[in-house]
C-alpha cells in the first residue's frame, strides 16, 4: 500500500464501520433510517462544514467534513441495500464527471466550458432544472438568476437592478391584504439577489455575517445590562436604542 497520504486509501474502513452499524446487530437507530429521515441531518452537516469554513480552524473543518462524508456513505449504504446504486457507483460517476467536464487536462481536447459541456450533457432539460428546490431560498435565487441570465433574461447591469429594487420597494408599499404583501416581498427579496448577483456578493454570507453582527452587538447588549443589574426586557424602547448605539459604539472602536 502506498505511503503517500490524502490519496483516500482509509475510505474502506469507514464503509466497514457504516456496514457494521447497518448490519444485522448493528445500531438500531442506524437501522431504522432512511434516504427521507436522513435529509436533514445532510442539510445541517452541510451547514456545520460552511460555518467551519467561515469561523473554524483546520481540526474542526476536518471533523465537519468528516460528518458530512459519513453522510454520504450512510446514503451509499442505503442505496446499495435497495440495489439501486453503491458508494463505488457514486465515486466513479463524480470522476468520471470530472474527466469529461476537463477534456484539455484528461482527454487531450480543447478546453472548454463546464456550463457549455453541462449544457450539452443535459441538452433536452429546462434551462432553470437541475436547481435543488431545497437550497437555501437567496441561493436559490442566485442560482436561478445565473441560468437564465446564461439565455440573455437579465439586467444588463447593477444598476438596472437597483431600479427594480425601488420598484418593488413601492409595490410592497402599496400591496393590500397578506397574500399580496407575502407575494410583493418575495420579489424584493428576489431583486435583492439578483442586485447582490450582478455585484458579485453572496447574499447567502452577507446574509450570515449581518446575523453574527446582531448576534453580537445582542449578546454585548445583554451582558452589560445584567453588569448594571437590569433586564433587557425592564427597559423602554429609548433605552434599548442608546444602550444598542453604544454597543456599537464600541465595536466600531474595536472594543
Amino acid at each position: 500500500m502506498s505511503t503517500e497520504r490524502g490519496r483516500g486509501e482509509s475510505l474502506p474502513r469507514l464503509v466497514e464501520v457504516m456496514r457494521r452499524l447497518l448490519g444485522p446487530d448493528g445500531c438500531p437507530w442506524d437501522r431504522a433510517q432512511t434516504k427521507e429521515t436522513l435529509r436533514p441531518y445532510v442539510i445541517e452537516e452541510a451547514f456545520e462544514v460552511v460555518d467551519a469554513i467561515d469561523r473554524g480552524g483546520p481540526a474542526e473543518l476536518r471533523e465537519e467534513l468528516g460528518d458530512l462524508l459519513m453522510q454520504v456513505v450512510f446514503l451509499a449504504e442505503l442505496g446499495r441495500a435497495e440495489g439501486s446504486f453503491d458508494l463505488d457507483e457514486v465515486i466513479l460517476g463524480i470522476a468520471d464527471k470530472l474527466e469529461r467536464r476537463h477534456p484539455h487536462i484528461f482527454g487531450g481536447g480543447e478546453a472548454r466550458g463546464w456550463e457549455a459541456i453541462k449544457a450539452e450533457e443535459k441538452a433536452g432539460r429546462g434551462t432553470l432544472e437541475g436547481v435543488p428546490v431545497a437550497m437555501p431560498a437567496l441561493l436559490r435565487a442566485v442560482r436561478i438568476g445565473e441560468k437564465a441570465a446564461r439565455v440573455g433574461y437579465d439586467w444588463p447591469d447593477a444598476e438596472g437592478v437597483r431600479a427594480k429594487i425601488d420598484e418593488e420597494l413601492r409595490e410592497l408599499d402599496e400591496a393590500e391584504g397578506r397574500e399580496r404583501e407575502e407575494e410583493e416581498l418575495g420579489d424584493l427579496l428576489f431583486a435583492i439577489a439578483s442586485w447582490a448577483r450582478k455585484r458579485t456578493i453572496d447574499p447567502e454570507a452577507a446574509l450570515r455575517r449581518a446575523l453574527d453582527r446582531f448576534g453580537d452587538r445582542f449578546a454585548r447588549v445583554e451582558r452589560r445590562a445584567v453588569s448594571d443589574g437590569v433586564r433587557l426586557e425592564e427597559l423602554d424602547a429609548e433605552e434599548l436604542d442608546r444602550r444598542w448605539r453604544a454597543a456599537k459604539a464600541e465595536e466600531d472602536a474595536g472594543g
